[in-house]
């Protein structure tokens, strides 16, 4: 199975492609949507729509993981993320692709163990657990893998379960 995880944002989309095997996944790729902020919003949305087209056209992933939005303050930030989450899925959906979502502390949680690890202690698991020579220079590509990496710990749960039962 291949997995896409995506990390919402206006400014940098973090993207990861993972490839759920035996004995255990496997990074295929890994990097980042970026805009200009001087760019206006909708010319912004646009590159991301068109950026994850072609990604998805690239890699014909067979789900694509979506991080939950999470904000507590920034009223605005939300607003804007959501726009482009919104983008994200839009595309996932003209390709036709089961869309999943977890939240911030899920993936935490799945990836270190600890609902509330720090990003040095996500970037440092992803790199263990892909075995990656070196953590992602973006933190948005890493916490990328990390989604990612949450889907597939689940997806090889649930199918668990299933042969037990």
């Amino acid at each position: 199975m291949i997995i896409m995880g995506l990390d919402p944002g206006t400014a940098i989309v973090g993207w990861a492609v993972i490839r759920e095997s035996s004995p255990g996944p496997k990074a295929l790729a890994y990097g980042v949507i970026k805009t200009e902020k001087t760019e206006k919003a909708e010319f912004r949305l646009k590159r991301i729509h068109e950026s994850l087209l072609a990604l998805l056209a690239r890699y014909t992933p067979d789900a694509v993981v979506i991080e939950d939005l999470f904000f507590a303050r920034n009223v605005t930030t939300a607003f804007s993320v959501g726009q482009a989450r919104g983008i994200l899925l839009l595309a996932c959906a003209e390709k036709n692709l089961p869309v999943f979502s977890y939240p911030p502390m899920v993936i935490k949680r799945c990836v270190t163990g600890d609902g509330k690890a720090d990003k040095k202690q996500v970037e440092y698991m992803v790199m263990l657990e892909l075995h990656l020579t070196k953590v992602p220079k973006s933190d948005d590509a890493a916490d990328a893998l990390a989604i990612a990496l949450t889907h597939a710990f689940s997806h090889r749960l649930h199918d668990m379960q299933k042969k037990i039962l």
